[in-house]
């Protein structure tokens, strides 16, 4: 069993206002319209917000190994996931065309 390590506060109060303010960063791109950029500048934002709070809040980053292999395969099947949604929403507009 690993010993416990205290994590102090500060770190606690600084990944909440990261997450805070990517949260406001999402809502700002949200309005600007970038094109065909606009679903990876937010998939982007929310993997890294998604990395914050699996690290710091649910305390992978101090976890043995095996937490992190098990951890690790869950966001490589998020990862496979986002890959089959990209690859779905990108097709549609060839598949939408009349006559085929």
């Amino acid at each position: 069993m690993s010993k416990h390590v205290i994590i102090p506060q500060k770190i606690y109060i600084l990944v909440f206002v990261t997450l805070l303010m990517l949260t406001l960063v999402t809502v700002d791109v949200a309005f600007y319209d970038a094109g065909w950029l606009n679903l990876y500048i937010a998939l982007t934002i929310a993997t890294c917000k998604a990395l914050l709070v699996l690290l710091y809040f649910m305390h992978v980053r101090y976890s043995p190994r095996l937490t992190w292999v098990v951890a690790g395969a869950g966001f490589f099947w998020f990862l496979i996931m986002i890959v089959f949604t990209l690859s779905d929403y990108l097709t549609r507009e060839v598949l939408a065309k009349p006559g085929f």
